[in-house]
């Protein structure tokens, strides 16, 4: 079992910045592919970020160029600095843990974390 727990959400002023931060309890948190995704309401989920064992990493095309992930295997954490925030950010953010193994795939949520860009 896995588990994911984020932080640092919050309410911020449009042109502003924010850190979230994952803590991740799976075991081997190395060997994960680690994401971002997030909710607004009455949209579907949509990823934001990933960023591999290998440390590749991806955006969506809506955060590129503000957003970036960052992950500390030392620390089992992952993180996603946002800047330049929009209100089109306004979301609940998941953070995701995903790997498969012995070709089973596992896949793991956080309890979400909820970004309100407005002034």
């Amino acid at each position: 079992q896995g588990q994911l727990e984020e932080s640092g959400g919050g309410l911020v002023q449009p042109g502003g910045s924010l850190r979230l931060s994952c803590a991740a309890s799976t075991s081997a948190f190395s060997s994960w592919i680690m994401g971002w995704y997030r909710q607004a309401p009455g949209k579907v989920r949509e990823v934001v970020a990933t960023v591999t064992p290998d440390g590749s990493k991806e955006y969506s095309e809506s955060v590129k160029g503000r957003f970036t992930t960052s992950r500390d295997d030392a620390k089992n954490m992952v993180y996603l600095d946002m800047n330049s925030l929009k209100a089109d950010d306004t979301a609940v953010y998941y953070c995701n843990a995903y790997a498969i193994r012995a070709a089973v795939q596992y896949n793991y949520w956080g309890q979400g974390t909820q970004v309100t860009v407005s002034s």
